[in-house]
């Protein structure tokens, strides 16, 4: 296993960077991915017989390895970081391999449980990497190219579904098994391909929960559980409220994807240029408005036109949650930046334990009641984005530190 050091990289062909590697692996994770949740609700109802019970349990298995990514912490103690977020993905594309071959509860379930951990644990050290390998100066605009890759993998398996599905008479087993192979080949391959990069700052091997990293934590508790109530609750409101049938869905997402491709890298840029205080603030005042024209919906009677509009906006207000994580890289020491990435993702995992099924029971009685709660929880984030100060560094955390070192200067 050839280990190179991350300063002599510049040294290998542009294909063998880290950088190069972080490109490929976000490209090779939304094949597995996209395809699953593309499929997944039409396969469990048509083939499996789920009912709206059966998919409850199923999201609730699918977010609890995101809650325990804190595991990562301890995996590190015996395994790279890098070779455990390529084994992840292994585990992603060969679990999504396999969906069409347990069509019954107990094995959906149990191939959900094995692909979520490969998900989350990626992820987790995904996150870690990018923080790591990514320069600090160049570092939004880069995540803001990685993102703009993902998404154009994305939506080349949503057009290749929707091309293909019908015409060449695809079944699930088939379509499974070609996404699932080609992500689980591919992160094979940058196992053997690729050198293993040393960072100049050895990872802590610990849990890490520093006083000082206090407002990032509470900027991803409320990114996941704002987040959680979009993913569960707006797609859901399309179909419910508008009818929205399968293609206008996926053609939804389709176009979400498109915009995002080309805004990601600008959305990284303008972070780069405005600072992490402006931009955060700019997403949440954003997202504010977002939820409550989402309430509108409901109380005012406002159409479909504004609420796929409302749609799209609102992910591209998402893709500046890259503010967080270059927050954080300028925060953190360097060495603490793999065990607070698990322990992050277990926070931002926090609320998706609990809030969809509890907000369930109150979308029952006033669906605009949950999208005004969002907007609540996005004034909260915006509220903590202006602690934000406008140079972070290591004790420069938020602006009441600004202030003490200014008073003593």
């Amino acid at each position: 296993m050839k280990i190179v050091r991350l300063e002599d990289a510049h040294q290998l062909p542009l294909w063998r960077r880290p950088t190069s590697l972080l490109f490929v692996m976000a490209m090779a994770m939304p094949v597995a991915f996209a395809t699953w949740s593309a499929l997944l609700n039409n396969f469990v109802i048509e083939v499996a017989g789920f009912d709206g019970a059966d998919i409850g349990w199923l999201h609730t298995v699918r977010e609890i390895p995101g809650f325990f990514a804190i595991g990562v912490i301890a995996l590190i103690m015996f395994i790279r970081e890098q070779v455990l977020g390529l084994v992840a993905l292994v585990m992603l594309g060969a679990a999504t391999a396999v969906t069409a071959e347990y069509p019954h509860m107990a094995g959906i379930l149990t191939v959900t449980m094995l692909s979520s951990i490969g998900f989350h644990y990626y992820e987790t050290v995904n996150q870690s990497l990018q923080l790591q390998w990514i320069d600090k100066k160049r570092a939004p605009q880069t995540l803001g190219w990685i993102l703009s890759a993902g998404s154009g993998a994305t939506l080349l398996v949503y057009l290749l579904i929707v091309l293909t599905w019908e015409r060449l008479g695809l079944t699930y087993s088939t379509v499974y098994w070609l996404s699932g192979g080609f992500t689980a080949v591919v992160a094979v391959i940058c196992l053997l391909a690729y050198p293993q990069f040393e960072s100049p700052h050895p990872q802590t091997k610990k849990m890490v929960l520093r006083k000082r990293y206090w407002l990032y934590y509470a900027l991803q508790f409320m990114s996941g559980a704002r987040r959680q109530i979009f993913v569960v609750f707006a797609g859901f409101m399309m179909v419910e409220q508008f009818g929205f049938a399968v293609d206008d869905i996926t053609k939804l997402f389709m176009i979400t994807l498109l915009i995002n491709m080309l805004a990601a890298p600008l959305l990284g840029r303008i972070v780069q240029v405005f600072g992490e205080r402006r931009a955060l603030i700019f997403e949440y005042v954003g997202l504010c408005a977002v939820f409550f024209a989402y309430g509108g919906i409901y109380y005012f009677g406002w159409g479909v036109v504004l609420a796929t509009a409302l749609y799209i906006i609102n992910h591209i207000f998402f893709s500046l949650a890259l503010a967080i994580k270059t927050y954080f890289q300028k925060i953190a020491d360097p060495q603490d930046i793999a065990p607070t990435a698990a322990v992050a993702f277990t926070i931002n995992h926090i609320a998706a334990v609990f809030l969809p099924a509890m907000l369930g029971y109150i979308w029952l009685q006033s669906p605009g009641l949950v999208f005004l709660m969002a907007a609540g929880m996005a004034i909260v984030s915006l509220l903590l984005s202006l602690l934000i100060p406008r140079h972070p560094a290591p004790g420069h955390e938020t602006v009441f530190q600004t202030r003490l070192v200014a008073a003593a200067e």
